[in-house]
């Protein structure tokens, strides 16, 4: 393929087009360099930052590991790991495929968390590999942002990581979706004059983002939560369901609700999409007054955001070109900087929930139904997510 094989890419609102061309262009070589940061100008410059000096910070850690953590950039490096088999809405397209989508995510935390990462894509699907391949490689880093990983082998992974290593772990196409959502349902609810234990919601997709959406929505205080499959609702009377499914079947629902997205949203206050599904507008329209639609898959949102506003009281989407834009750029990096600031050995549900707290306060100055969050480019987010996180580490987590 070609820059000139897609002429017109897409535009971003306000601006000319973006061209093959210019997308092309942009990616050339890649997006990622590594800086020195120690001055190297002179003889004592390379006596200080390699050898001999150099010497003496390495027996120091071999004396006392910890040392690493002060005198390395071990600590503040975020590895970011895919095997490329769920990437963006294109699939199982390996990892080389996936560099790209990973370069841009470590480009991410160095301009919203000021951290460094570094990609790492792994040509293997097995667990068990994956796992043993981060272990081994393990001291070069000290943090792990899991991305584009397929469920359900992502649920194991991230699980089986966090037991392995001693240093945050975390898959952010569940969680940082999960955060940002929450955040947004916060101040959606606030809107419509709802508190969040009473809504009905539904969440259509129970893949790794739509697991984890509901997992924070049940620790939030939310009662009433649906989710759906391919197949309709997870409900216990389901014997095809294992794993998380069967888990959360059990978990949610507590009304018994069967059928598909027609049973499911009659009624609901809420509709979360994060499946690649398509939810007609009478299904949107029997929802109850005042509602609430996330309409979150990329590019083609699961309702037409124009056409959700017809019944919905508030719309969001994850593209940039409608307002409230759900975007997991406002949690990740304040999350791992906020982690990693205070030392945690774990990314835990009261972290999540502190930086989703953190994002919704920041729209409340401007709250309306086109601002129910803040943008991914404003200032304060980052900082905000970092100290909310940092704050509610608990010593020894």
């Amino acid at each position: 393929m070609t820059p000139s094989a897609r002429p017109h890419e897409g535009r971003v609102e306000g601006t000319e087009p973006i061209t093959g061309q210019e997308i092309f262009a942009a990616h050339e070589g890649g997006k990622l360099s590594v800086a020195v940061d120690r001055s190297l100008a002179s003889k004592r410059d390379l006596s200080i930052a390699y050898t001999p000096g150099v010497a003496q910070v390495s027996r120091a850690i071999a004396a006392d590991p910890a040392v690493a953590r002060t005198h390395t950039w071990a600590s503040r490096l975020v590895a970011v790991v895919s095997d490329g088999t769920a990437v963006l809405g294109l699939g199982n397209i390996g990892p080389s495929a996936s560099l790209p989508v990973m370069e841009g995510k470590s480009a991410l935390f160095k301009t919203f968390g000021g951290l460094d990462s570094i990609p790492i894509v792994l040509n293997t699907t097995d667990v068990d590999e994956i796992i043993e391949t981060l272990v081994r490689i393990s001291p070069s880093f000290g943090a792990v942002n899991l991305e584009d990983i397929s469920a359900p082998r992502c649920f194991e992974l991230e699980r089986r990581l966090i037991e392995a290593l001693d240093m945050p772990v975390m898959h952010d196409d569940q969680h940082g979706t999960a955060v940002v959502a929450l955040a947004a349902l916060t101040n959606a609810a606030k809107v419509v004059g709802k508190d969040l234990a009473s809504l009905r919601a539904v969440i259509a997709g129970a893949g790794a983002a739509g697991i984890a959406v509901a997992e924070i929505l049940l620790t939030a205080g939310v009662r009433d939560v649906v989710l759906l499959d391919s197949k309709g609702t997870l409900h216990a009377g389901r014997g095809d369901l294992t794993g998380m499914k069967a888990e959360f079947a059990a978990r949610t629902n507590p009304r018994g609700v069967t059928g598909g997205t027609a049973e499911a949203l009659a009624g609901a206050n809420v509709f979360i999409g994060v499946s690649s599904s398509t939810v007609p507008e009478g299904h949107i329209a029997a929802m109850a007054e005042g509602s609430i639609v996330f309409a979150l898959s990329n590019p083609d949102p699961e309702v037409a955001p124009e056409v959700a506003r017809r019944h919905a009281a508030v719309v969001a989407t994850g593209r940039s070109d409608f307002p409230n834009q759900i975007n997991n750029v406002l949690a990740f990096p304040g999350i791992f900087r906020g982690a990693l600031d205070a030392g945690a050995r774990r990314i835990t549900p009261a972290m999540k929930l502190a930086a989703a707290r953190a994002i919704a306060a920041l729209a409340e100055d401007k709250l309306s139904a086109d601002y129910i969050v803040p943008s991914p480019l404003d200032p304060r987010v980052a900082p905000a997510v970092t100290a909310a996180v940092a704050a509610a580490v608990v010593v020894g987590e």
